[in-house]
């Protein structure tokens, strides 16, 4: 049973190794997860234009309908 665990690990770390990391692991602090911090800033932004988007065609469609239906 430990061997099994023991193997399994070691095989993680294998495949982990060969892992394509979006860091380099030489560099330290904020530089290290500069690609990261630049991808979930991207990621803000599209939603935020996404969301006011389709609140804006919201808007539009609910003032739409409101004077169509009002007599």
């Amino acid at each position: 049973m430990f061997a099994k665990t023991k193997n399994f690990i070691a095989e993680v770390r294998v495949e982990l190794s060969k892992a394509q990391w979006p860091w380099d692991p030489n560099e330290k602090g904020f530089k290290r997860y500069k690609e990261l911090w630049d991808s979930t800033v991207v990621v803000i932004i599209a939603m935020l234009l996404l969301g006011g988007y389709i609140a804006f065609f919201d808007l539009v469609t609910i003032n739409v309908v409101g004077f169509l239906t009002t007599p």
